[in-house]
């Protein structure tokens, strides 16, 4: 036992004295470099410790700040909700025959939060790097601002926003807009009109039926135009205007039946999808918003007038040997006959004389209210906010009778004019001038002079173009008839002989009326081939032509040799230059 006890004694002395060694080796491990490396980690893990604290403190903090104290912050502040537009969508404007002519495209718009903007100055920099055509003064100012949100450019092409987004800056967004694109650029403007950058309609169309456009953006809007009519009176118009360098001009093609415009072009114009910089004098529809003493065209209602009441007939004769005068006034011819001249001879020579004395025998009184009739005395319903009041006297005077008689002392606008001739060749019937083709509606028509009167201005405007001085609008088989204008402009000592507003209206086929084609400049100059002259008949007329000869074959108007003898009306026997006519039954 005492060997037993002796041996687990001997292993219990081991096991203490063991211990006793481990923990004195522990206590020399502690001390000295061991001690000091040890006291460091474990400053470093309470360190780590505690700032993973104190941050997670600090974002758990903020996190319901947002949540329970702030607005989530949007692209567009409270004070820039009114400048800032999505632009909403437009519904399509297309021509009679459904070419579209203005439409949508969805595009991106950049914009700036400069709160988020790094450093405004370089990246106003790069910016301009890949967008050259902004300012970069500009933009660096308005990422320097305190603001939330900024435009930086509208309408981004694909590769724009590509190249921005290559910049790799946080603070530039980019938004989805609808931009109005205009595919035919300024081939229409004047009709059609252009929108802003926030798709609200600025002029023509676009401006008068804006609500229409936006309430109803899947429902497009029809127009009685035809675009190609448009393009041939847009050619014609811009190569005269290269030749004769005037300083506008403007072209009208309307139906006869309907009052609907086939096409109007005013020249100077500009592109609706760049309309940043557009002059005032391009923005000018001169084809409704202009008001012209418009001439000698005006003796188609002087001899209208006269005929319809019955006053004159094609045998009555005036002298128009001398100028007529009042007081300081002297009415002349430009290429006066110095003779007695028939009515016939009056229109297709174009006398001024003649004409006064036509619409003194008539009287003013008739002269007004018949003018009115015509609405050549109110204001145009065409459906453009650009539309004139025409201008003349209020007390209607013998020489104001006289002068309108040939066109001066009056002022209207070109559609004004179509309007009215239309209504005497289509046998006598006056519609209000449209660009919808919902609103041609011939039922709405007021007659306004007798079938005969309408048949007998027939005949006398293919006399001006067969034997007077229209006969530059002649178009093979299309028997043409028409009226040439010239009118003096006012200039600082009254009308100045040098300044002209040169004219014609034409109609096709005369035999039995379609269409109105009329064209205008306002101070051509003569050229080599006009021999100097810058009247509407050597000016104007040919315009009219070119455009006949292009139009006629599209819409299936096909070409004749002789003119067909109608039964309702007698053939007229007229005295011409001392000879006698007999006038076809047109």
């Amino acid at each position: 036992m005492k060997k037993l006890e002796s041996r687990w004694g001997d292993s219990a002395n081991t096991r203490r004295i063991s211990d006793q060694e481990e923990r004195a080796s522990a206590q020399v491990r502690i001390h000295g470099a061991h001690k000091s490396s040890l006291e460091t980690g474990r400053r470093r893990l309470l360190l780590g410790a505690g700032l993973f604290t104190v941050g997670f403190l600090v974002l758990s903090m903020r996190l319901v700040e947002v949540a329970l104290f702030n607005q989530v912050r949007t692209p567009v502040t409270v004070n820039e909700a009114a400048e800032f537009n999505d632009g909403p969508a437009r519904a399509d404007i297309v021509d009679r025959n459904g070419v579209v002519l203005a439409t949508n495209l969805n595009t991106h718009s950049l914009y700036a939060d400069p709160q988020d903007v790094r450093d405004s100055s370089d990246a106003a920099t790069r910016l301009t790097d890949v967008l050259p055509g902004i300012d970069r003064e500009e933009v660096a100012a308005r990422l320097a601002s305190d603001r939330q949100f900024v435009w930086l450019k509208r309408h981004l092409m694909p590769r724009q926003v590509a190249a921005v987004n290559a910049l790799g800056e946080p603070g530039f967004r980019f938004l989805e807009e609808q931009r109005r694109v205009y595919p035919h650029g300024s081939l229409l403007v004047h009709a059609v009109g252009y929108a802003k950058v926030d798709n609200r309609g600025l002029s023509g169309l676009e401006s008068t039926y804006d609500e229409r456009l936006l309430a109803h953006p899947n429902k497009q809007l029809t127009l009685s135009i035809d675009l190609r009519f448009q393009h041939a009176m847009y050619e014609e118009l811009t190569r005269a205007v290269a030749m004769h360098h005037p300083l506008g001009a403007a072209g009208i093609v309307m139906d006869i039946a309907t009052g609907g415009v086939r096409a109007l072009v005013s020249l100077p114009d500009f592109n609706p999808n760049d309309s940043g910089n557009v002059t005032s004098t391009a923005l000018f529809n001169r084809a409704t918003l202009g008001a012209y003493e418009m001439g000698s065209t005006f003796k188609i209602f002087t001899a209208a007038m006269g005929i319809d009441t019955g006053i004159i007939t094609l045998q009555d004769t005036f002298d128009a040997s001398e100028p007529l005068r009042f007081g300081r006034n002297i009415i002349r011819d430009f290429h006066g006959e110095a003779r007695r001249l028939s009515v016939p001879e009056i229109f297709i020579h174009s006398s001024n004389i003649g004409a006064a004395k036509m619409a003194l025998a008539v009287g003013g009184k008739v002269q007004r209210a018949f003018l009115a009739r015509l609405g050549l005395l109110d204001r145009t319903a065409i459906e453009l906010p650009e539309t004139v009041m025409p201008r003349y006297p209020s007390d209607w005077k013998d020489v104001n009778t006289a002068t309108i008689g040939f066109g001066h002392g009056i002022a209207v606008s070109p559609v004004h004019l179509c309007a009215a001739i239309a209504a005497l060749v289509n046998g006598g019937l006056w519609h209000s001038p449209t660009l919808l083709a919902e609103n041609e509606k011939p039922g709405k028509a007021v007659r306004v002079v007798s079938e005969a009167t309408s048949h007998t201005m027939r005949q006398l405007l293919r006399l001006a173009v067969t034997h007077g001085t229209g006969s530059k609008a002649e178009v093979g088989g299309y028997w043409v008839g028409g009226k040439t204008g010239t009118a003096e402009k006012v200039g600082s000592n009254g009308y100045d002989s040098t300044r002209v507003l040169s004219s014609f209206v034409g109609i096709f086929p005369i035999t039995a009326p379609r269409y109105l084609v009329l064209a205008m400049l306002d101070e051509p100059k003569g050229t080599p081939s006009t021999h100097g002259y810058a009247t509407g008949g050597w000016t104007a007329a040919p315009i009219v032509a070119r455009v006949i000869a292009r139009v006629g074959p599209m819409v299936g108007i096909t070409p004749i040799l002789e003119a067909p003898i109608g039964n309702d009306f007698p053939t007229t026997v007229i005295k011409l230059d001392g000879n006698e006519l007999h006038l076809a039954a047109y």
